[in-house]
């Protein structure tokens, strides 16, 4: 069937033009942190995606920032506000652990989740239980 082979190529040639190439896409981050993702773990993302409000702590800071997070295809994404169109930074999380902060690391605060990776470390603070076991 022509009309729909000529239909698919025009539609993708179109999507492509609209999605530049990301330095963060899951296929360079799997080379640079020398991992892979299976199958079913890849489908299980793309099916799924969270977005709210998260507080950041910056390493050496006592405070927090407030910034909507979308978590979707391993990578979360951190913007002003729910109204922006482009994230002012985004973080990708393969090779990353999620671990509860340690009486040491002096933060006492409810809903606290540390993210790390090597030398990387990450904090943030969700503001309610519900947000946080999400």
């Amino acid at each position: 069937d022509q009309e729909s082979e000529d239909d698919l190529s025009a539609s993708r040639t179109s999507l492509e033009r609209q999605s530049p190439h990301r330095g963060n896409t899951t296929v360079h981050v799997c080379w640079h942190r020398n991992t892979s993702v299976s199958m079913i773990d890849f489908s299980i993302a793309v099916e799924n995606q969270l977005s709210g409000n998260l507080l950041r702590k910056f390493k050496n800071s006592n405070g927090w920032q407030k910034l909507w997070v979308v978590f979707t295809n391993f990578c979360m994404f951190f913007y002003k506000s729910h109204q922006d169109n482009h994230p002012l930074a985004s973080l990708p999380l393969l090779g990353y652990s999620l671990t509860i902060p340690s009486e040491s690391e002096n933060i006492h605060k409810d809903h606290v989740f540390k993210l790390h990776f090597k030398s990387h470390v990450y904090y943030f603070r969700a503001e309610s239980e519900y947000t946080f076991e999400r």
